[in-house]
């Protein structure tokens, strides 16, 4: 057998007995998996559904219509393009297709919570080639609409694009949306983040309100790998070509042959994402986040916006005087696998940052409830508690050595590998899909 196999049964092996809690992190069906992993991806199929520039795509054609028709379905939209590679990709086709090089764009930042396509300065295609205006958060870590406003008067975007990656509190794409129409601009909602919530009827819709939505399909949604761009009413009616510009911005401004195996799989997550059980599924992810959220809370513990009201959580732990890479790397070998995030105003360096993202998207998914929320709670607290002594070097060319002499203590530390004998147990109750 080739090692690359032996590598993958690790990798499922440490899925099954750790906590997986990185929010955009979730557990694909058996069937979705079925779908990627199948013949499909043998077709080459450039162009799209009947303008295909190679012979034998009759079957492949009615798959990628199926996905396109359960997307347009689901979200409530007259058009759908179900061939973004992923979520990055999608967002640059957009600003194709609407902007020319040097046009303003107006995002959140990556430091309130944004994401780098959004506009990140110099770093990113969306800030090295458009001209990008970037809003923060408030002092409560909330938007500030009056002063979104104001700067979209004053700067004047053609493009407001909204979503975010670590913000855990509701959008609201109204007001968003009363802004973009004020100045003109496009409002491209990037709903990644909480697809899945929206379909479950767990977090209010942009659909009413946004021109064009883009969303990976692998985070909420519990699909494969991909990305899909859809063009609501409100779209056609600001510019009736957006159909063409976006479809002609995927293929060929930006990509080639698409990947149908992937949109075979996308077409299998809507379908079950059109189920009551995935209704039910999506209400309790954002339940459990909250119970999550309030017992980390009444533990002492520093949350990002007070709390959540998705998915996520974002924890600030400068109270603690503790670095997220510290308090990320104990919790992994305590079988709780978190990410370091940065977060508002946060004055340390991105890869050192002074919080963690966490999330209950796909513990959900393997069934868990209130009762193992409190305890997943417990345990992250005690490891918090247990490493408060660690301290990031202040001399920034330290801190790599000393991250790697941590790892290295950690390894084998009895207090830390208890939680995670404890955290299999639990696992062992709460199997992944396969």
């Amino acid at each position: 057998m080739d090692e690359v196999f032996n590598l993958i049964k690790q990798e499922e092996k440490r899925q099954e007995e750790t906590l997986t809690l990185i929010p955009s992190e979730n557990y694909a069906s058996y069937a979705v998996r079925d779908a990627v992993g199948s013949i499909l991806t043998n077709k080459y199929s450039e162009g799209y559904p009947g303008k295909r520039y190679y012979q034998g795509n009759k079957i492949i054609d009615e798959i990628e219509n199926l996905a396109i028709d359960r997307a347009k379905k689901l979200f409530s939209v007259p058009h759908a393009n179900v061939q973004p590679y992923s979520g990055s990709p999608a967002n640059s086709e957009v600003m194709i297709a609407l902007l020319t090089p040097g046009d303003t764009i107006m995002g959140m930042s990556l430091a309130s919570g944004g994401h780098l396509t959004h506009g990140h300065p110099d770093i990113t295609f969306s800030g090295k080639f458009f001209r990008s205006v970037q809003f923060g958060l408030n002092k409560k870590d909330e938007i500030d609409f009056v002063k979104l406003r104001q700067l979209a008067l004053k700067e004047k975007p053609k493009v407001l694009i909204i979503g975010t990656t670590a913000y855990p509190l509701i959008l609201d794409w109204e007001k968003f949306s009363e802004i973009a129409d004020e100045v003109d601009a496009y409002l491209v909602t990037d709903i990644s983040h909480v697809a899945g919530l929206i379909m479950g009827g767990a977090y209010p819709s942009p659909v009413k309100y946004a021109h064009i939505i883009t969303t990976t399909t692998h985070k909420t949604l519990r699909g494969p790998r991909g990305a899909m761009i859809m063009v609501t009413d409100k779209g056609l009616n600001k510019d009736p070509d957006l159909v063409k510009k976006i479809d002609r911005a995927v293929f060929p401004g930006m990509q080639g042959g698409p990947h149908e195996n992937t949109i075979a799989g996308i077409a299998v997550c809507l379908n079950e994402a059109i189920k009551t059980e995935f209704k039910i599924y999506a209400k309790q992810v954002v339940h459990n986040a909250y119970v999550l959220a309030t017992e980390l809370k009444n533990k002492g513990l520093t949350l990002v916006g007070g709390g959540t009201e998705s998915h996520l959580i974002l924890v600030d732990l400068r109270p603690q005087n503790l670095s997220g890479n510290i308090v990320a790397e104990a919790l992994e070998i305590s079988g709780i696998v978190v990410n370091k995030n940065s977060i508002p105003n946060d004055t340390a360096p991105a890869f050192y940052p002074s919080g963690i993202r966490l999330g209950t998207p796909a513990v959900t998914t393997r069934g868990m409830k209130e009762k193992e929320m409190k305890q997943i709670a417990d345990w992250i607290f005690e490891v918090i508690n247990y490493v408060k002594e660690f301290r990031l070097p202040k001399n920034t060319k330290s801190r790599s050595n000393f991250i790697k002499t941590f790892k290295q203590k950690i390894e084998k530390d009895k207090f830390l590998l208890a939680i995670s004998k404890d955290v299999k147990t639990l696992c062992k109750r709460f199997p992944i899909p396969n």
